[in-house]
């Protein structure tokens, strides 16, 4: 049906993707703390009694550290600490600031700045940056500014920074994989794109969830929450891991069937209907595997879960079964394209069916003989050997050889 009306089924793919992903463009990141605990453990009470107590800030103090100048008198220190003090008071965001504190040599000082607001609110990352690049210069001190709070948001900021040129070794590395694999550049940038969709919905289903607050109930959040920034570093990796794994999976088919009918529609046709199984039963094993995680306290795991699970999901029905075969029986041939000069696959270039070897059977066997599949290049069958072991582990088959491109299953 797919292959048949394509242009339809990928609209409307693409866009319920993109609907997925819009709210990946308001992520916020940060990080997650005592105050998004559950109210039923101590730390989570103990968190709320110190910000009714003493302010929301109080519980992610800022500590300032003064590197004083040598040879200065105790009067000029103080005078300078004071001055310090009371420029840090002043500035907006800033709830109070403790005295001073001064080591027994007069070189070191700490004052804590207590802000008010809380430590996963964007106002206090705000505060940090402001403390950093506009209160602290003009005083020509030495100063640092450390603590768990602005410990947080440094980490942050480092991993956000980092963030695209994972991406973009990781999204390269594939590209050329592919391209070897299948001798196509066509797939290679197709799977690329694809992995990247199902990326870029995960986020966003992550964001609505636990930033928005649509359905946070569900997974056992009262409250928005920041997300951390190692938690789409992580959801990156094992997403465009899985998601290149069914891609493999499914184009193998599709091109052994492309080589034997040199019909490009009725090739997606064949993978389609051979692999929809697999892949929808592999899926759901992830789904219930990774929704499971769900029930943990920590928020951040249920990040992970509601991510993964979201993930596999969107991959293997909307993505998988829907918007690659749509994109594959648009392309046609084209979907097989590499420039000149490339290597090609020996097949490519003969118009008969690949043929088989049927190894010679053993009348002392129990078991009946084993299927013949036909030969294939080196990077294919290794892609079709680990796609047969997971067949295998799923169906309850049993694989009894894979060996140069020849593989027997029961």
């Amino acid at each position: 049906m797919v292959s048949s009306h394509p242009w339809p089924w990928g609209i409307a793919a693409l866009v319920i993707l993109g609907l997925l992903a819009v709210p990946l463009f308001s992520i916020r990141f940060g990080q997650v703390d005592a105050g998004t605990d559950p109210t039923s453990q101590t730390d989570r009470r103990a968190y709320d009694l110190i910000a009714s107590g003493f302010g929301p800030g109080a519980n992610g103090p800022l500590t300032v550290v003064v590197s004083l100048p040598s040879g200065q008198s105790s009067t000029d220190t103080q005078n300078t600490l004071s001055s310090l003090q009371q420029t840090l008071a002043k500035t907006a965001g800033v709830a109070s600031v403790s005295t001073p504190q001064v080591n027994q040599a007069g070189t070191t000082a700490v004052l804590n700045v207590i802000p008010t607001t809380g430590p996963q609110d964007a106002a206090t990352t705000d505060l940090v940056g402001d403390i950093r690049d506009d209160v602290l210069p003009p005083t020509k001190l030495t100063t640092y500014v450390t603590g768990s709070t602005a410990g947080n948001v440094d980490f942050t900021d480092r991993v956000v920074s980092r963030m695209p040129l994972l991406i973009a070794a990781v999204v390269f590395l594939a590209l050329l994989l592919l391209t070897a694999a299948f001798r196509s550049l066509s797939i290679g940038l197709k799977a690329a794109a694809m992995n990247l969709l199902s990326v870029a919905a995960a986020y966003g289903v992550v964001v609505a969830v636990f930033q928005w607050g649509w359905g946070s109930s569900l997974v056992g959040v009262d409250e928005t929450v920041p997300i951390p920034a190692f938690v789409p570093m992580l959801m990156f990796a094992i997403i465009f891991g899985l998601s290149t794994d069914y891609e493999v999976f499914l184009l193998s088919r599709v091109h052994e069937a492309y080589l034997s009918t040199k019909d490009s529609h009725r090739s997606v046709a064949i993978g389609i209907g051979s692999t929809a199984r697999v892949i929808t039963t592999a899926a759901a094993i992830m789904i219930v595997v990774f929704t499971s995680f769900v029930i943990d306290p920590d928020p951040t795991v249920k990040m992970l879960a509601v991510g993964m699970a979201a993930s596999v999901l969107i991959d293997a029905s909307i993505v998988r079964m829907v918007l690659v075969p749509s994109v594959m029986s648009i392309l046609g041939d084209r979907a097989w394209w590499i420039p000149g000069g490339w290597p090609r696959s020996s097949h490519a270039s003969t118009s008969r069916a690949p043929t088989s070897t049927h190894p010679p059977p053993n009348p002392q066997s129990p078991y009946p003989d084993p299927l013949p599949c036909p030969a294939l290049p080196l990077p294919r069958a290794v892609a079709l050997s680990a796609s047969a072991a997971l067949a295998a582990s799923i169906k309850g088959l049993r694989v009894l050889r894979v060996d140069q491109g020849h593989m027997a299953v029961l």
